[in-house]
């Protein structure tokens, strides 16, 4: 099977970024965890929320990297050594990307009962009309 690409559309120029971009994606390696959810809370919002139960503040980044939103956990050693008879809570570390569009502008982050929101706004800018004028040669 051959790769299409947006080069082969003599019609899209300068779109050779939003390919490197999908490219990027899809290399992401994004495994299940943390598992997360995506909703639309209006219009032009939207909020990610992913489980982080036992992530503190502390032990989670959130930041925007190359038109990427990067949430990265870590929890940190306590030091105690402990025995487990059962571990069925995941304390791994995790990096979770999301490809951001242009136009869109992280809000607040807050944690709360081991979920941590993100939400974002997709800010649309006004519609322009330009005049090109044409000289002769």
């Amino acid at each position: 099977m051959t790769k299409l690409t947006l080069g082969a559309y003599p019609h899209m120029l300068g779109f050779e970024q939003l390919e490197r971009l999908l490219e990027r994606t899809a290399k992401s390696g994004n495994e299940g965890y943390p598992p997360y959810n995506i909703e639309q809370t209006s219009d032009h919002s939207y909020r990610i929320t992913l489980a982080v139960a036992g992530f503190s503040e502390a032990d989670l980044s959130v930041t925007v990297e190359d038109r990427q939103l990067v949430i990265r956990g870590r929890q940190s050693d306590d030091g105690v050594e402990r025995v487990y008879l059962h571990r069925g809570i995941a304390s791994r570390q995790f990096q979770r990307s999301f490809v951001l569009a242009d136009g869109v502008e992280i809000g607040a982050a807050t944690i709360e009962n081991g979920l941590l929101h993100i939400d974002l706004a997709l800010v649309r800018p006004e519609s322009v009309v330009q005049t090109i004028q044409i000289r002769k040669g």
